[in-house]
């Protein structure tokens, strides 16, 4: 029978940001009318979000646009939440009139360069690639202890609860 522990929600998200890094090619599930389907995007991680680009016209874009219900994992982290468009990454209109959200928009490509440098370089002068942010709502890591013990960290971002679940 599983034991469930309450932790600290800070501690828990901070263990969520410390296995993804700064940037990770991650499985990015999304849907719509009833076909699901999961790719690879290149995602950053910085300032406790989880970023990635991608172009108006793929199907993971339609999809997401059509409904932003989305599930993105890596190794054992894996994030049920909202896909959210932060819009165009070369909106010059952005930066000129120092908009909130220009900013994130220029940490991202800073960082996206230093870590997907060729596709940085194949793809930052589109005018069709969009920003997507996914909003945690759950998450589920699986892990092990010093011993080898299996267990779940759960945790609850709507509600900030964590909890451990212990099968050994």
């Amino acid at each position: 029978m599983s034991k469930m522990e309450s932790i600290p929600y800070e501690t828990a998200m901070q263990t969520v940001w410390y296995k993804l890094g700064k940037s990770k090619i991650m499985a990015l599930a999304a849907c719509t009318k009833y076909k699901p389907s999961v790719r690879n995007v290149s995602a950053i991680i910085q300032d406790n979000r989880i970023l990635f680009k991608t172009d108006i016209h793929f199907d993971k874009t339609k999809q997401i646009l059509e409904n932003p219900n989305v599930a993105i994992a890596h190794w054992g982290v894996s994030i049920e939440g909202q896909a959210v468009n932060l819009g165009s990454l070369i909106n010059a209109d952005d930066f000129i009139n120092e908009k909130p959200d220009s900013e994130i928009k220029h940490a991202f490509a800073s960082a996206y360069k230093t870590h997907w440098d060729k596709s940085y370089t194949a793809y930052a002068h589109k005018d069709t690639e969009i920003l997507i942010e996914v909003v945690p709502e759950s998450i589920e890591i699986w892990d092990q202890d010093e011993n080898d013990k299996a267990f779940q960290t759960l945790i609850d971002c709507a509600n900030l609860e964590a909890h451990i679940v212990r099968y050994d």
